[in-house]
């Protein structure tokens, strides 16, 4: 079996270990006729496309920095930071792996069978590899005293939103509808393409709007991500935090299922990769640009743990208005 912890020692450059994974993991699909791995190995080839090809970000990060003076001239009160980011590889793995042995499981456990192919591969399809995320604040100055802080950040939040889908049309965007639970907040034009987990927390208390765009462009897709700066404190720092929720998804994926080892080698592949991801030790790891004391200790230069950064804009409230007596 080839697994991406193979590759995470030799002090090669992500773009190499990218390179040499996906190929070995293509050649190998061929030997033993391994179909998920030929779909293993696109993902991780489109991976690299993202990685290694930078015209097209920089054309769209200058699209997406016109998101941002649109903000930054009608809504010059609000703080706010905008951030773009490449998914790491490592977390990439984890998703791809992941989300397969949780399909299989789910799909074993209600028709007491393996799914077939053709359904995996219907669910192997990410949409945010490329993620842009705008976080807002409303400082103090600009509340009244009968006023509530967070309920009119808020309603700044679903104004922005109502405006985003026709203004990134307008910018060479598709906008793909998110077929979720419908908003009650947004307007009728653009609650169709929202996941609204302001409205509908997650289980662990996640709130945010997230949209999927298609950048016509590249040809590729994009997420949007809209929050509070309290919304983004419980997701970062908080108890929604990503580290803690993946590896809640690790744990869960891991626990003794009645979907059976050894009938399925494929499904038997990914969850030998879910379980090396989550017990690798950072610190041993030597790619290029990366160095971890531990698994908390962390400088990502490579993209490897915690992603590329791409597109950072910040805005600071330009006016302050004193509501004291």
């Amino acid at each position: 079996m080839i697994t991406l912890n193979d590759y995470l020692y030799s002090g090669d450059t992500v773009l190499k270990i990218l390179h040499k994974y996906s190929a070995d993991l293509r050649d190998d699909a061929r030997r033993t006729g391994n179909p998920i791995d030929i779909v293993h190995s696109n993902f991780l080839v489109h991976m690299t496309e993202l990685l290694e090809h930078n015209d097209f970000l920089t054309a769209q990060s200058v699209r997406m920095r016109e998101l941002y003076r649109y903000m930054a001239k009608e809504y010059s009160f609000l703080s706010f930071t905008f951030k773009g980011r490449i998914k790491s590889l490592i977390r990439a793995e984890e998703k791809f792996n992941g989300r397969l042995v949780s399909f299989v499981n789910a799909y074993y456990a209600e028709h007491g069978e393996f799914p077939p192919v053709s359904a995996v591969r219907s669910q192997m399809m990410f949409r945010d590899l490329i993620a842009y995320r705008i976080v807002l604040s409303l400082p103090k100055c600009h509340v009244g005293k009968d006023e509530s802080k967070e309920e009119k950040e808020i309603s700044y939040l679903y104004e922005l939103a109502n405006h985003f889908p026709q203004f990134l049309e307008e910018n060479g965007f598709s906008i793909v509808p998110a077929n979720g639970r419908l908003s009650s907040h947004l307007s009728e034009d653009a609650k169709p393409y929202y996941k609204d987990y302001i409205e509908y927390p997650s289980e662990v208390g996640y709130q945010s709007l997230h949209m999927i765009c298609y950048d016509n462009a590249s040809r590729s897709h994009c997420e949007l991500q809209l929050r509070t700066k309290e919304m983004d404190d419980y997701a970062e720092i908080g108890a929604a935090n990503h580290s803690a929720y993946e590896k809640m998804q690790a744990e869960e994926r891991l626990v003794k299922t009645t979907t059976p080892k050894g009938v399925c080698s494929w499904y038997d592949e990914a969850v030998e990769r879910v379980k090396m991801l989550h017990n690798l030790e950072l610190k041993d790891v030597e790619v290029d640009m990366f160095a971890a004391a531990n698994n908390m200790l962390i400088n990502d230069g490579a993209g490897l743990f915690r992603g590329r950064q791409i597109t950072p804009f910040e805005h600071l409230s330009r006016f302050q208005k004193d509501f004291t007596d």
